[in-house]
């Protein structure tokens, strides 16, 4: 992204505009409120809520119990706790019953498919951003902090809208909207040495648990962890029983693969288990699996094989073998501490189920293949062999070739097919064991079909004099035409303004910087001018004084910045306003208002102004900030911005100071 500010002078229709915007994000999220998701959404957050109340009385009463000697007082405490870890454990189940409700996600069409596992927003509670803002506001920037509440109220709204989003491209600009402001306040208002007083507090998304931090990167950060969640939520609803679909599903479980392998790399001090590198890790590994899985389904729907198409469905088995191969992975990633101790069983069952199933799907298509499929030329048993056997292509023998008499293929096809019906019914007995996912019946529908398909196409096979069983049907070589890599959130796609503009370019105005005004100070014109040239846009910048001039005569000094001519506040003024305004004055002068930065202030131009979260960002070539220009009030204040083409320092003028 690259975030510009907005000019001041916006005037009072921006102000109106400002404010309406603000309303209908309030009006949006009541309605909101009351739809199923607002609904699910809000039992999510009173489920935090108890489970924040019971780990307080759980801290208070470990505390008790070893502060404690007496014996009936310990006894009593121990009792205690025993009913509040119950208390936690049914509350940690109901909520793992909301997140692993994967049915709730799923689309309503016609076509069956599995399941995709989405995953919850994090919860927060409400934040107070008045008292920090204002006290920075009037402290250090020197301005009326109560000029400033339609703005702060602005971001409030912003916030408490970014709460409960909708599970749409609306409500990942509203994520991504508020985000972007999270960098703008980041970049006006904190400095290394000093955060804003702020505590923000979250809820984990998969157990509930409180974390809190004061540094504003943890907001950042859990607002980009609901990206990604976001993402997941919308990947698993999408109607995948069309290509359009699948290609949507693949693009968002990519999207949601990116936002934790960024959240993962950049940010280093989690205060919750789910942003955890480790937990980071297995979620970037499950949705670029979920993708994989779209994948194979598109190619199902893009290419319909014919059955005595034998490579076609060669490649199907391979692909099938892919996804399978992925789930494996995820599985052994869930199974290991830290991280099966806290992700829902649901969960970790699911990709169990997905990993047989799609591994007896690569031995079904490899049966058909086989057992359907026409003769194939001698050039192709290469390609065979290495689907089958995982053998290099290569002119010298390869050991046992794949059989081409009829009967050897169909006792072969058997062979797998006899591996297929076996991890579906494997598949089947682990979908029976978990509760909560015995009430997904679309699951247990797409097993029992796989499983009958399979069962009449080894009827089909199984002939009555058939009394020699083949030898174990070989694994599938996984392979993919298309391996679907994560792709990180496209922050620059929403244009945003930052909502403190009024405040003055943030080159300069920043809590990094420390300044003194002085002025007004009246300068006269003389013989020469001013005695003065500027340099610079938004603001000014006296570039030189002429020694025994008229300007350094007032006190003006080389590397003042202008941010007042006659009483007109000039922060956002180009070059060329600054010098049409001085032209225009008369021989009674003009009274300026000058700032200068004291030692230990970022010079403009220098050090990193781009949002961070460590280096969150730093990848990003759109991330670069820059000093607007003036610019048209923006119709849409929290969606909308304008950019600004990039000007290097060559482009900037050197100009005297107007001549009589």
């Amino acid at each position: 992204m690259v975030p510009e500010g907005r000019p001041d002078g916006a005037g009072a229709g921006e102000e109106s505009a400002r404010l309406q915007a603000a309303g209908s994000v309030r009006k949006g999220c009541d309605l909101l409120a009351n739809s199923q998701h607002g609904c699910l959404q809000s039992r999510r957050a009173q489920i935090h809520q108890q489970i924040n109340r019971e780990l307080r009385m759980r801290t208070g009463a470990e505390n008790l119990y070893r502060a404690t000697s007496n014996a009936r007082v310990r006894e009593t405490v121990a009792l205690e706790l025993s009913y509040v870890n119950s208390s936690l454990q049914l509350l940690k189940e109901e909520l793992e019953g909301l997140d692993g409700n994967v049915d709730a996600d799923q689309p309503q069409s016609e076509g069956v498919t599995v399941p995709m596992i989405p995953l919850g927003l994090k919860e927060t509670k409400q934040l107070d951003w008045a008292t920090p803002l204002k006290e920075l506001i009037s402290g250090h920037f020197g301005e009326d902090s109560a000029s400033y509440e339609a703005e702060i109220r602005e971001l409030e709204d912003l916030r408490q809208a970014a709460r409960t989003p909708s599970r749409s491209e609306a409500g990942l600009e509203l994520l991504t909207a508020y985000y972007n402001q999270l960098c703008f306040q980041e970049a006006r208002f904190v400095t290394p040495a000093r955060s804003l007083g702020l505590l923000f507090h979250w809820y984990d998304s998969l157990t509930g648990v409180p974390a809190q931090q004061r540094a504003l990167a943890f907001e950042k950060g859990s607002v980009l962890f609901n990206i990604g969640a976001l993402h997941t939520q919308i990947g698993a609803r999408q109607d995948r029983s069309c290509p359009e679909g699948t290609s949507c599903a693949v693009e968002a479980f990519q999207r949601a693969a990116g936002a934790f392998s960024l959240l993962r790399e950049n940010f280093s001090h989690a205060p919750s288990p789910d942003m955890s590198p480790a937990s980071l890790s297995m979620l970037e590994q499950l949705m670029t699996a979920q993708a994989q899985e779209c994948v194979f389904e598109g190619l199902l729907l893009q290419a319909p094989v014919a059955p005595r198409d034998c490579l076609a469905q060669l490649h199907l088995a391979q692909e099938a073998a892919q996804v399978a191969a992925e789930y494996r992975l995820v599985h052994q990633t869930m199974a290991q501490p830290p991280v099966q101790d806290y992700v829902p069983f649901p969960w970790t069952t699911l990709v169990h189920v997905k990993a047989e199933y799609f591994r007896a799907l690569a031995h079904y298509h490899a049966a058909l293949a086989l057992c359907d499929g026409a003769p194939v030329a001698e050039a192709e048993l290469p390609a065979l062999e290495q689907i089958f056997l995982g053998l290099p292509a290569s002119s010298e023998p390869r050991g046992p070739a794949l059989p081409q008499e009829q009967e050897d293929r169909r006792k072969l096809g058997k062979a797998h097919l006899k591996r297929a019906i076996l991890g579906q019914e494997e598949a089947l007995r682990l979908h029976a064991v978990c509760r909560a996912l015995r009430r997904v019946d679309l699951l247990q529908v797409v097993l029992a079909q796989a499983l009958r398909r399979s069962l009449a196409k080894y009827s089909e096979l199984d002939l009555e004099d058939d009394f020699c069983e083949a030898a174990e049907a070989p694994d599938v070589r996984p392979k993919t035409q298309r391996r679907p890599e994560g792709r990180a959130p496209s922050f620059s796609r929403v244009k945003v303004a930052d909502i403190f503009h009024r405040l003055g370019p943030l080159s300069v105005f920043s809590a990094r910087n420390r300044w003194r005004l002085a002025g007004p100070i009246h300068v006269a014109r003389g013989e020469g001018g001013f005695g003065f040239t500027l340099r610079g846009d938004a603001p000014v910048l006296i570039a030189a004084v002429v020694p025994g001039g008229r300007a350094a005569a007032a006190g003006l000094k080389e590397g003042d910045y202008i941010v007042s001519v006659n009483g007109q506040p000039c922060r956002w003024w180009k070059h060329a306003d600054v010098v049409a305004q001085l032209k225009g004055v008369g021989d009674e002068g003009v009274s300026l208002q000058v700032l200068t930065l004291l030692p230990g202030a970022e010079p403009p131009g220098s050090g990193d102004r781009r949002p961070a979260l460590g280096a969150l960002l730093r990848s990003q070539k759109e991330c670069g900030w820059e000093t607007p220009g003036p610019a048209q009030a923006s119709p849409r204040p929290l969606l909308g911005w304008n950019r600004k083409a990039k000007r290097g320092k060559a482009g900037r003028r050197l100009s005297p100071a107007p001549h009589p």
